[in-house]
């Protein structure tokens, strides 16, 4: 008898939504909620007033936890938040200005993104997790750009194949995803593997590429920042590690009894 292989589920990536799932942040912009908070938090946009940020977060474990595909989330959630009124163009109260606006709410366009982005960043923390574990084994990180995307971006075409060490400040600006709709993935390299690859005839960057930097301006906050030109202003930073500590932070909250586990550690 062939011996049946069953997927298991993704632990990692599920812990770290699973964190973030713990505390549930109604916003009206996504740039409400800035960076690495968004490890330590879930948020959809327009979804204050809505009784619907949980139903969403629930849709995104039951995904990531039994491998659905995004037609099969979005054809179970669609109906839920049509019922609830989280659908189409909908009134919905700025508390920054204090005003209503008219603005679009769910749509599949909006769901595909909600989806993606938890996803992708879900995945990078369960990855991070495993470069932690094995960093001493697995020391470097390969950046891939992977082939065939219908708009690949030239910078992060540029970026394939820089091999880096784990703790490498780059990353903590470069780690993907570090965009919106971005599929780039990093691979964990040990000195062996590197060898491989090039013998193979992977032509390795061992520094990272030289590029610059612009100015963002959050017009919510009116807080200014700089971003390395190629990455999206708000993913600047890096989403699987931050995922990673998160996780890290809950269990030692839950270890010791304490119930502040979202504050960043000092």
């Amino acid at each position: 008898m062939d011996a049946v292989l069953t997927p298991l589920p993704p632990r990692d990536a599920i812990a770290a939504l699973f964190a973030r799932g713990q505390r549930l942040d109604p916003e009206f912009s996504w740039l409400d909620t800035w960076q690495q908070a968004h490890a330590r938090s879930f948020t959809v946009a327009k979804s204050a007033g809505f009784d619907i940020l949980d139903d969403i977060y629930q849709g995104l474990v039951k995904a990531l936890s039994e491998g659905k595909t995004f037609r099969q989330f979005a054809a179970e959630l669609t109906p839920l938040l049509q019922t609830k009124g989280w659908w189409g163009q909908q009134p919905a109260f700025d508390p920054l200005s204090d005003e209503t606006h008219w603005s679009q709410l769910g749509s599949t366009r909006r769901l595909t993104t909600i989806f993606d982005v938890n996803m992708r960043v879900s995945y990078a923390a369960g990855h991070w997790s495993s470069f932690e574990r094995n960093k001493a084994t697995r020391p470097f990180l390969r950046y891939v750009h992977l082939e065939g995307q219908e708009h690949p971006r030239p910078l992060h075409a540029l970026w394939h194949n820089t091999v880096l060490p784990v703790d490498h400040p780059w990353w903590s600006t470069h780690a993907c995803p570090n965009g919106w709709n971005c599929h780039c993935t990093l691979q964990g390299l040990s000195q062996r593997d590197i060898d491989r690859l090039q013998r193979e005839g992977e032509k390795l960057k061992f520094e990272p590429v030289a590029g610059t930097m612009r100015k963002f301006v959050n017009k919510r906050t009116g807080e200014v920042t700089t971003v390395p030109d190629g990455i999206d202003p708000g993913w600047a930073y890096n989403p699987g590690k931050a995922g990673y500590i998160s996780v890290v932070e809950q269990d030692l909250a839950r270890k010791t009894g304490s119930s502040d586990w979202s504050t960043p550690a000092t």
